[in-house]
C-alpha cells in the first residue's frame, strides 16, 4: 500500500502538472486533486506524520488531530467547489495558483513546527497575490502591490517572532504559545495582519474586491481562516483576543452599510465574521472553541456562496456596483435563490448553517459574563443581516429595474453555488455532522431551543423592519458612486507626507553636498592633481630658471614645455631626476 503523502502535497505535486494538459484533461486533473486530496487525508493516522530531521530539530509536516481535520476538511471542500465554479478559466497561471494556495492552506493547518509553517504562510502571500494581479487592471496591481507590502511586513514581523521563540525554548515545534515574552507578542501580531485585525485590515477590503471573479473564492476561504487556525492553536484564551475580536464584529457593519461595491460590501462581512471566530478563541472555553472553529468552517461555505453569487452577476453583466444593477431575479432567478440562501446562512437564521454555529461564540460570551462583548456581538449580529442578508439580494436582484437582461450563470457555476447552498442548508438542518468533528468532545450544545429560536427571530425581525423603515424614509444611506475612505487613508496620506518630507530634506542635503563636496572640493582637489606634476616640478625649479638673463621668458616657455609634456603622459627624464634630487637633498636635511 502506498504511504499518504503530506495534505499539502497532492495540491503541490498536482498544481504542477497543471500546465502540462489542455482542455477537458486538465479539468479533469483539477477536480481530481481535492478528491484524492481528501482520500489521502483520511489515510492519515491521528498524530504525528512526515516528521523529518532538520538542523538537529525535526520538521513535522503532517499533524494530524481535531483541530487540523476541521480545516483541512473545509479547506480541500472549498477547493473542489472553487475549481468546479472556475472550470471555464482556462489560464494557466489562475489554474495553477489557485491548486498552490490551497495547498499552501493545508500546509499551514497541519505544520507542527514553525519553519515549515512559516514556508506555507508566506506561499500563501504569493499565490494570492498572483490571483490578484491575474485580473491585469490598474486596480488590481495596485491592490496586488499594497497587499504585498502588508503581508511582507507581517511575514517579517511574524518571523522575528519565530526566531526569538526558538532562541528562547531551544524548540521549532510549532503548538500553544500565549502571551508570555517578545518574541510570542511579535507572533500575534504578525499572525493579526492575516487575521485583518482593526487598523490593519485594510489589505483584505481593498484587494478582495479587485481580484479575478473566481479567484475571489479562493482568497475568500484561505487566508484569514488560515490565521484564525493559527490563533486557535496558539493563543486559546487569550483575553486580549476578546476585545479584538468584538472590535472586528462591529467596526465593519459602518464601512458596509454605505458601501456601494457589492464585493467590497461583502469583503467587509468576511472581516466581520472572522470576529466572532478571534473573539471565541479568546473566551477559550470548550463551547467557544468549538463555536470559533464551526462558524469557521460555515463561513467558507456561505461567504463563499456570497462572492459566487456575487461573481455570476460580474461575469455576466460586467458589473457589480448597487447603482449599476438590480432586477436580475427576472432572468438569473436560480443565482438569486443560492444568493438569498447564502444572506440567510450569514444572518444566522434558523435552519442555516449560521444559526448553529455564530450563536455558540454568543452563548459563551454570554456564560462569562462579558455583557458588553455580548451586546457588541449581538449589535454586529443584526448589523450583518443589513448589508449582507438584506443589502446584497435586494440591490443585485430586487430595487430599481436596471434594465440589464443577462443570461443565467453557467452551469458549472450553479453547480458550485448549489452544492454550497445545499451544505448550508444541510448544516443548518442537521448540525450534529458537524458538531461531531469540532476539536473538544462532547460539544453539549444544543441550538434549537425555544429562547434562542424566538430570540434569533425577533433580531432578524426588527432588523428586517429596521431596513425597511430607513429605506422608505428617506434615512438609509443612499448607494451612490463614490470612494469610501477607510483607516488606510491615514498611513497612505501619512506615507506620503514622509515620502514628501524625506525627499525634501535628504535630497536638499544630497544637492548641497554634491555642489559643495563633489563639484566643489572634489572638483578642485582633481584639477589640482591632473596638474600636480606640473605645478610641483615648476614650483621646486622655478628658483633655478628664473637666474639669468631673460629668465621670465625660459621660465614660462619650459613651464608650458613641461605641461605638454605630462598630458602627452611623457616627462623629460631631465625632470624627473631633477625632481629626485631634490627629494632626496630634502629628506638629507630633515634627517
Amino acid at each position: 500500500m502506498i504511504s499518504p503523502l503530506p495534505p499539502a502535497a497532492v495540491f503541490i505535486l498536482g498544481a504542477l502538472l497543471i500546465p502540462f494538459f489542455k482542455g477537458h484533461l486538465r479539468r479533469i486533473v483539477m477536480l481530481a486533486l481535492p478528491v484524492l486530496a481528501f482520500i489521502n487525508l483520511i489515510h492519515l493516522p491521528l498524530g504525528d506524520s512526515w516528521v523529518v530531521p532538520f538542523l538537529g530539530q525535526e520538521l513535522v509536516l503532517a499533524r494530524i488531530d481535531r483541530l487540523s481535520l476541521v480545516f483541512g476538511y473545509i479547506f480541500i471542500l472549498i477547493g473542489l467547489i472553487s475549481t468546479i465554479y472556475a472550470l471555464h478559466v482556462e489560464e494557466t497561471l489562475q489554474n495553477v495558483a489557485g491548486a498552490l494556495y490551497t495547498g499552501s492552506a493545508l500546509g499551514v493547518v497541519f505544520a507542527g513546527d514553525f519553519f515549515s509553517f512559516f514556508i506555507f504562510w508566506e506561499l500563501l502571500t504569493v499565490f494570492c497575490v498572483q490571483l490578484i494581479w491575474a485580473r491585469r487592471t490598474r486596480l488590481s496591481m495596485g491592490a496586488g502591490y499594497r497587499y504585498l507590502l502588508f503581508h511582507a511586513a507581517g511575514g517579517l514581523i511574524l518571523l522575528a517572532g519565530i526566531v526569538m521563540r526558538v532562541h528562547h525554548t531551544g524548540s521549532i515545534e510549532f503548538g500553544l504559545i500565549g502571551l508570555n515574552g517578545p518574541g510570542s507578542l511579535l507572533i500575534f501580531l504578525g499572525l493579526g495582519i492575516n487575521c485583518a485585525w482593526p487598523f490593519v485590515h485594510t489589505w483584505l477590503s481593498d484587494a478582495y474586491p479587485e481580484a479575478t471573479i473566481t479567484g475571489t473564492i479562493f482568497l475568500s476561504a484561505f487566508t484569514t481562516k488560515a490565521a484564525v487556525y493559527a490563533l486557535a492553536r496558539a493563543y486559546p484564551g487569550t483575553e486580549a483576543l476578546i476585545y479584538i475580536g468584538a472590535a472586528m464584529a462591529g467596526f465593519p457593519i459602518f464601512f458596509a452599510v454605505i458601501e456601494n461595491d457589492l464585493r467590497r460590501v461583502l469583503a467587509y462581512s468576511l472581516i466581520n465574521q472572522v470576529g466572532f471566530m478571534v473573539c471565541g478563541i479568546g473566551i477559550g472555553t470548550q463551547l467557544a472553541i468549538n463555536g470559533a472553529v464551526a462558524h469557521a468552517f460555515n463561513d467558507v461555505l456561505f461567504k463563499g456562496l456570497l462572492f459566487m453569487t456575487m461573481g455570476a452577476v460580474m461575469y455576466r453583466t460586467g458589473k457589480i456596483n448597487a447603482t449599476d444593477i438590480g432586477g436580475l431575479y427576472r432572468t438569473m432567478p436560480l443565482t438569486c435563490i443560492f444568493c438569498i440562501i447564502g444572506a440567510a446562512s450569514i444572518s444566522a437564521f434558523p435552519l442555516f448553517s449560521g444559526f448553529v454555529s455564530k450563536s455558540m461564540v454568543m452563548d459563551a460570551a454570554g456564560g462569562e459574563h462579558l455583557r458588553l462583548v455580548w451586546f457588541i456581538l449581538l449589535f454586529a449580529s443584526a448589523g450583518v443581516f443589513h448589508h449582507a442578508g438584506i443589502k446584497i439580494p435586494y440591490f443585485a436582484f430586487f430595487s430599481h429595474d436596471s434594465g440589464l437582461r443577462p443570461k443565467e450563470a453557467p452551469l458549472h457555476m450553479l453547480l458550485a453555488m448549489g452544492l454550497a447552498a445545499f451544505l448550508c442548508i444541510f448544516i443548518g438542518s442537521f448540525p450534529q455532522y458537524l458538531y461531531s468533528i469540532l476539536p473538544f468532545q462532547p460539544v453539549g450544545y444544543e441550538p434549537y431551543t425555544v429562547p434562542h429560536v424566538l430570540a434569533q427571530t425577533q433580531i432578524l425581525f426588527f432588523s428586517a423592519l429596521a431596513f425597511a423603515l430607513l429605506l422608505l424614509s428617506g434615512i438609509y444611506p443612499a448607494e451612490i458612486r463614490c470612494v469610501n475612505l477607510d483607516a488606510d487613508w491615514f498611513y497612505r496620506k501619512g506615507g506620503r507626507f514622509f515620502y514628501g518630507l524625506m525627499d525634501t530634506v535628504f535630497n536638499n542635503v544630497n544637492r548641497v553636498c554634491d555642489q559643495w563636496l563633489a563639484k566643489g572640493v572634489t572638483g578642485g582637489i582633481n584639477r589640482f592633481c591632473r596638474n600636480a606634476p606640473v605645478r610641483i616640478s615648476w614650483w621646486l625649479l622655478m628658483p633655478f630658471y628664473r637666474l639669468g638673463k631673460h629668465a621670465a621668458e625660459k621660465s614660462r616657455h619650459y613651464a608650458q614645455t613641461i605641461k605638454a609634456a605630462v598630458e602627452n603622459g611623457v616627462v623629460p627624464i631631465g625632470l624627473s631626476a631633477a625632481v629626485s634630487g631634490l627629494f632626496v637633498l630634502l629628506l638629507f636635511f630633515l634627517n
